[in-house]
C-alpha cells in the first residue's frame, strides 16, 4: 500500500494569490496610462533675433487662466520660425508661423485635457492620443481632438513676449 500525504493550506488558496497579483498589476498599468503635466517643454530650437514688435494672438481667451497676465514668457529669439515652444507652467504654447508673426494658444488638448508637449513640422502635438494642431491658427490637423486650441492673447514688445493683461 502506498502512502499519500495531504497538506491543508492554512493561508489563502493559490487562485486567490494569483488573482490578487493580477489585479495589482492591472492597477499599475492603468495608473501608468494617465497623462502627466510634469514633462519638459517641447522646445524645437531657436529663431533669429531682431524680429519686429507687434501684438499677436488673435481673439478669444481660454487656456491662459493660469498664466499670470503680463508675465514675460520668452524672448522672441526663443521661438523658432515655423515652430514654437510649449510653456507647461503657464499652460501656453507660443508659435511663430512666419518671421515676426507670433501666436499663442492653450497648451491643453481639446480631446481629453492632456498637455501638448512639442511643436514640430508646423504642428503642435499632443502625446496622449496623437492629436495635432496648426501653429498658425490652432485648428485640428489630426487625431481625435474635436475643437481647435483656444487662442491666448500675447503682446510682443521689443524682443519680449508677454501674456496680455
Amino acid at each position: 500500500m502506498t502512502s499519500a500525504s495531504f497538506h491543508h493550506a492554512t493561508g489563502p488558496a493559490r487562485r486567490t494569490v494569483v488573482a490578487a497579483a493580477g489585479a495589482a498589476s492591472l492597477g499599475a498599468v492603468l495608473a501608468a496610462c494617465g497623462g502627466s503635466d510634469d514633462d519638459a517643454s517641447g522646445d524645437t530650437g531657436t529663431a533669429p533675433s531682431g524680429s519686429p514688435s507687434q501684438e499677436a494672438g488673435g481673439g478669444g481667451s481660454g487656456g491662459g487662466e493660469n498664466a499670470g497676465a503680463g508675465a514675460a514668457l520668452a524672448a522672441t529669439a526663443d521661438i523658432p520660425e515655423g515652430g514654437g515652444k510649449v510653456f507647461p507652467d503657464q499652460k501656453v504654447v507660443v508659435t511663430q508661423p512666419a518671421a515676426g508673426d507670433f501666436k499663442a494658444f492653450s497648451a491643453t488638448c481639446t480631446h481629453q485635457g492632456c498637455a501638448v508637449k512639442s511643436v514640430a513640422d508646423g504642428l503642435i502635438n499632443c502625446p496622449c492620443h496623437n492629436s495635432s494642431f496648426s501653429i498658425t491658427d490652432g485648428s485640428v490637423q489630426g487625431g481625435p481632438a474635436p475643437k481647435p486650441l483656444p487662442a491666448v492673447q500675447i503682446t510682443v514688445s521689443g524682443d519680449s513676449i508677454r501674456l496680455a493683461g
